[in-house]
This record gives structure tokens, sequence and C-alpha cells, in this order.
């Protein structure tokens, strides 16, 4: 049975498939996991980590928020996209909006992490790091393959709590090393950069066969152009050419294409002219 919810374009790379079947998005997943697709509530996940959040129409004042602070609302779960409508807003504004959740902001790297599972045991983990330089909250670019070891106590411990009988791949990001989101699959748009042993080793994992987990990832940047940018087929050639690979993006609101490449400074470049702007 093929991988589920692969997006045109992108088919090659879901090579060898497997037997069993197997979610590339999170509708999917959550439709072939119920005895997981708990890790989808944002909310729950944000207070089983100690975080102070609440559904909007409970005033985080009411929690020991100072009304000038900021805190993040966004849906409670949200399968088309997870940061879809999230946003920063102060305590005392927060909108009574069904359905949403806050929690209070936090600060620091935003990180993403996969991992192979066994059995609700991580056997395999491949880090990217978001950039610094953001839109809307959304990191521009994302560093594939840093070096984040020191996160894979804690996200040894969200595995053992969260997937225990879990065989798979699955995904968690962290802001400031505290987990804003699960997912029960990887960050596709990460794998072009995680080797050529990485598909065989998740589909030898999920169908039940012999293998060893994937060796270290090589890594690489995976760029955003948001807004509205058209972009031309000879604009898409020109970056080739420099070694940037552009996939536009009809799938994801308020962005335009997807940049990959090994050097970043050649595709911020690459970004900036697409999107209009001055290097």
């Amino acid at each position: 049975m093929p991988f589920i919810g692969v997006r045109p374009g992108r088919e090659a790379l879901f090579q060898p498939q497997p037997r069993t079947a197997v979610a590339v998005n999170d509708a999917a997943a959550w439709r072939l996991n119920p005895r997981h697709r708990n890790v989808y509530d944002k909310l729950a996940l944000a207070l089983s980590a100690g975080l102070r959040a609440a559904p909007c129409g409970v005033d985080p004042r009411d929690l020991g928020i100072d009304p000038g602070a900021s805190v993040f609302v966004k849906p409670i779960v949200n399968l088309a996209g997870m940061a879809l409508n999230a946003r920063a807003v102060p305590a005392d504004a927060v909108p009574s909006e069904p359905g949403c959740f806050w929690c209070e902001h936090l600060t620091g790297p935003h990180t993403s992490s996969d991992c192979l599972v066994r059995d609700g045991e991580p056997i395999w983990f491949a880090h990217t790091r978001g950039a610094d330089e953001k839109d809307q909250e959304r990191p521009l670019y994302w560093e594939v393959g840093a070096d984040l070891t020191a996160l894979e106590p804690a996200i040894t411990d969200w595995v053992r709590r969260h997937l225990a009988g879990y065989t798979g791949l699955c995904n968690l990001e962290m802001i400031g090393g505290k987990p804003i989101e699960g997912h029960l699959r990887g960050s596709n748009g990460f794998f072009d950069f995680y080797g050529p042993g990485f598909i065989p080793a998740w589909v030898a994992l999920v169908d039940g066969d012999q293998g060893a987990p994937p060796p270290p990832i090589p890594g690489g940047y995976v760029l955003s152009v948001f807004g509205e940018a058209a972009i031309s087929s000879e604009q898409c050639v020109r970056a080739a050419a420099r070694g940037v690979r552009v996939e536009l993006d009809p799938f994801t609101s308020g962005r335009a294409a997807v940049l990959r490449c090994t050097d970043k400074a050649v595709g911020l470049a690459v970004l900036h002219e697409l999107a209009g702007h001055t290097v």
C-alpha cells in the first residue's frame, strides 16, 4: 500500500513503497492512528508540559498572566496546517474564538525534530532549527541537520509518555525546549536532506522487516518565499543554476514557494530576489 498524502510532484522521493499504510500528512495520520491521535490536541500538549494555557474564553489574567504580556492564540486541533491562524496577542485582548486556545508566549529557538520510533521507543533523530528571522511567527528558513542532541532526552521522555506502543515516524516542534506541536508523521519538506538511507529504513520499520536506523542526515536549508510573489519559470532555471531548487507552493496559505539548497547565503540571496527584495 502506498504512502498516503504525498503531494503532487513529490512522489519520486517516497520510494520504496511500504506494504503497511503510512501517513504523510496529518489528516491521514489522525485517521490511521486512533490510539495516539491525542497528540494533535495542542491544548493538552501545552498543559502536559506544565505551560499556562486554557481555551479562549478563560481569561489569562485569572491564571496569573500580566495584562500586557503576550500570549499565543491558535486552534486546539488543526490538521490543515498546524500553525494556521496562530498569532501573538496581549493577554487582556484574547478573542473568544470557538475551538481556539491561548498559551503563555515562549521564547528561544524554534526546533523541529523527527524521530523514528519502535514500539514507543525512539531509535533515530533528525533535527532542524528555525531561523530567528520570521514572517508572522513563521521562520524564514530552516537549517536541516542542526546539532540539537541536547533536546533528545526531553524528546525521548515525551515519546515514551505519549506514544507507548507506536511504531513509525513522529515529529515534535519545540520553542525554547518546550513542546508546541506533535505530529504522527515527519517533516516532509525536510526529507530531501535526510539522505538515501532514510526512506528505506522508515519503510522497513513500519513493515516489521529487519533493518538498521539510517545514518546521520547530510542536511541543508529549506527557505520559504512568503507572500504572493509571482515566480516565473525563467527565475526557477536561474536559481537552479546557482544550486537552489525552487518548488512552487499552491498548498500553503501565504507562501508562494519553497527553496532547497545546501548554501544558506546563496539561498537567502535567491529568496530575496524572488520575494521582490534587494540583498
